[in-house]
């Protein structure tokens, strides 16, 4: 695996190999990688000549300052798990590598980050899209995989692409789950004992929630699913709604999309989990 820390070196590198003919599949990270990173590395590499995986704690997407310093790093840890993955190229940028001047941009996504997590997180969606794509320049990759936990993210990328006009292909992979189903993310290795042994009853109760679904009245199901969470100590819903999942907006009824999707968010401690899953 090739390691690389500037932009002009990665961008040299991964030009040589489009010169040869080969697609470039790549992953971007925030790092403190786990399984759920690995399968997308798996999926580029089933799907492409090369994957680059970059590994950049994005400062312009925090809104909570102690969020981004509680943000675990470990790049040396990351960096072997890539290689043993059979990872091709890592890229590790400083801040200053992608920002060298601040980003003023603003993006308009209509409607899709004004809800859920743009809703308790302003301004995160706007920095993940001033990094994903000066990413995307920076790699130029064939295709881009990001995993179904991020939701709303997807949608965001999907449409930030589509705005920038990239040439990209943005593959979605499924949401990889722990033994007892709670959905994999780097912020879980923050939990304590206690925390860890309630979160898993997030992603229960919305398996129960997809059982229950098209039988009893989405506002019924959402508070539900509310007071069975909070019924837990360790565990404070920030937000749960059922949406349409092409336009992200609540649904009021079973029929009010042809896709309809539970999205939560979980405050365990100070540590805060997301999580998603198809009820139709």
């Amino acid at each position: 695996m090739k390691t690389f820390s500037t932009s002009k070196e990665l961008g040299d590198y991964i030009s040589e190999q489009k010169k040869d003919g080969l697609t470039i599949g790549f992953v971007p990270t925030m790092g403190a990688l786990h399984k759920g990173h690995l399968s997308l590395v798996q999926y580029s590499k089933q799907n492409c000549d090369v994957t680059v995986v970059s590994i950049f704690v994005n400062p312009t997407q925090f809104n909570d300052k102690g969020d981004l310093e509680r943000y675990p790093r470990m790049p040396e840890l990351d960096a072997k798990l890539l290689d043993d993955a059979g990872c091709d190229i890592l890229f590790l940028p400083a801040v200053q590598e992608i920002y060298p001047e601040p980003d003023t941009r603003v993006f308009d996504f209509g409607q899709l980050d004004k809800v859920m997590e743009g809703a308790h997180r302003p301004g995160h969606f706007n920095g993940v899209a001033q990094v994903v794509s000066r990413l995307f320049d920076i790699v130029k990759p064939y295709r881009a995989f990001f995993g179904l936990k991020d939701f709303q993210q997807l949608a965001i990328v999907r449409e930030m692409v589509r705005q920038l006009k990239f040439d990209i292909e943005i593959v979605a992979a499924p949401i990889v789950r722990d033994s007892d189903g709670l959905a994999l993310s780097s912020r879980n290795m923050l939990l304590n004992d206690v925390q860890r042994k309630s979160a898993p009853l997030i992603a229960k109760t919305l398996f129960e929630a997809k059982e229950k679904a098209n039988k009893i009245p989405v506002a019924y199901l959402k508070e539900w699913v509310i007071n069975s969470i909070n019924k837990d100590a360790e565990l404070k819903v920030e937000y749960f709604d059922i949406v349409n999942a092409e336009t992200l907006q609540s649904v009021n009824s079973w029929g009010d999309a042809n896709e309809v999707f539970a999205c939560i968010a979980v405050q365990v401690g100070k540590i805060r989990l997301i999580d998603n899953l198809r009820l139709v």
